[in-house]
């Protein structure tokens, strides 16, 4: 396949890209390389690519095969220069933090990210004296005052999670270019199949691969993708602090890239339908959806995505108890701290993406105890939406 001479479309990277030179014994698929170091017969060799003068490898925690395969995937999904990865998306996360702010640096950020992102924002990065603003997700006139006060770095997750808020990464990108902040955007859950934040002004964007680039809920990982300069700047912070993807979890995360496009579209198309069930259900309070034409950010949405994902979360009445009545009656759904992966999960929010938080910072974000998060997976949506009807129907029982 001629792939450098045809601009091939999405599907076809996700099969396709970075994979052509690491190939080895006319193997079709990329292998598993999972030794630790690399050995030279020529020392001049070995020191010049251990000063990164020529390509090649020197030791696991660096860089490895397999691995560089995959970081080469990803920054093609998104149009970047250069990927470097992680053993987790909150690796990549931190590691981006650490990287570029020091004490006295200002963050601005957003209150609806992901509770660990909301913990390094609260906890960690006030101990090494950086201040954390975070905004109202909804109020463009607060984040962009508080960029204008001064500002390091600009953090922004679109869609969010749980709450499956968007923001609208082109204002808020020309915003932070105005006082020369850089800008990271979190795309776990839109994925490069439906939004390039780079595209969009941002300077570095992260996904957590555990979710929808691996899809099969068996590998671990996290990716950062952006310019080779800061690219660069975050991989040799990684290097040396160790936060490094493994070789078999690189290739198992690979394998599943192959298929995102295929996954995404049928999961977002799904995710549809049991959002207007949702809606129209009696027992639910809210449906966040931003397919949805009711959701408030729906005409962002429409504008800087190419779909609209396959998260979506509702509020149940009755809260937390009518949640532990409802869940445990669903068939087809994994009850898991997980999203992203080919089979349904369904997580209430104080137990998964916000399980680090108290109840009290729960309520100041907005998150109520019956919200819970529903990731779609590959299933027929009949059967999705017959099984959330039967717990439904249990539910009405009940109370």
């Amino acid at each position: 396949m001629h792939e450098d001479k045809i601009e091939a479309q999405i599907g076809t990277k996700a099969v396709w890209a970075g994979e052509k030179n690491h190939r080895v014994f006319n193997a079709s698929q990329v292998p598993v390389v999972v030794s630790c170091a690399y050995t030279y017969d020529d020392v001049d060799e070995w020191y010049d690519v251990a000063l990164e003068k020529r390509p090649g490898h020197i030791y696991g925690r660096n860089t490895n095969p397999t691995v560089e395969a995959f970081e080469q995937k990803c920054a093609e999904l998104e149009g970047a220069e250069a990927a470097t990865s992680f053993a987790t998306g909150m690796a990549a996360i931190s590691n981006i933090l650490y990287t570029f702010l020091r004490p006295g640096d200002r963050v601005v950020s957003i209150k609806d990210s992901y509770g660990g992102t909301n913990k390094m924002f609260t906890e960690f990065l006030p101990n090494v004296d950086v201040e954390c603003v975070l905004c109202d997700t909804e109020d463009y006139d607060e984040i962009e005052a508080e960029i204008a006060k001064g500002c390091k770095l600009l953090y922004l997750e679109s869609p969010t999670n749980p709450t499956v808020k968007i923001l609208d990464i082109e204002r808020l990108a020309k915003a932070s270019k105005a006082v020369g902040a850089m800008v990271v955007v979190d795309n776990t859950l839109a994925t490069p199949i439906n939004q390039t934040p780079l595209m969009l002004g941002a300077d570095l964007v992260l996904h957590s691969a555990t979710k929808f680039l691996g899809g099969h809920a068996d590998a671990l990982g996290g990716v950062v993708c952006g310019s080779h300069e800061l690219v660069k700047q975050v991989y040799h912070y990684r290097e040396i602090t160790g936060a490094t993807l493994q070789p078999w979890d690189a290739y198992l995360l690979l394998r599943g890239m192959k298929t995102l496009e295929l996954r995404v579209t049928r999961q977002q198309t799904s995710a549809m339908k049991m959002a207007e069930y949702l809606q129209g259900c009696d027992l639910v309070d809210q449906v966040n959806y931003p397919g949805l034409a009711t959701h408030r950010h729906h005409d962002v949405a429409a504008r800087q995505m190419r779909g609209y994902g396959g998260v979506l979360s509702f509020a149940l009445k009755g809260g937390m108890d009518a949640v532990r009545l409802m869940l445990p009656q669903l068939g087809f759904a994994n009850r898991a701290a997980n999203l992203g992966a080919v089979e349904t999960t369904y997580g209430p929010a104080r137990t998964t993406s916000h399980v680090e938080c108290t109840a009290e910072e729960r309520a100041a974000l907005g998150i109520a105890d019956g919200l819970v998060r529903l990731s779609v997976g590959i299933e027929d949506v009949d059967d999705l939406i017959a099984d959330l009807d039967h717990a439904f129907a249990y539910l009405r029982s009940r109370i």
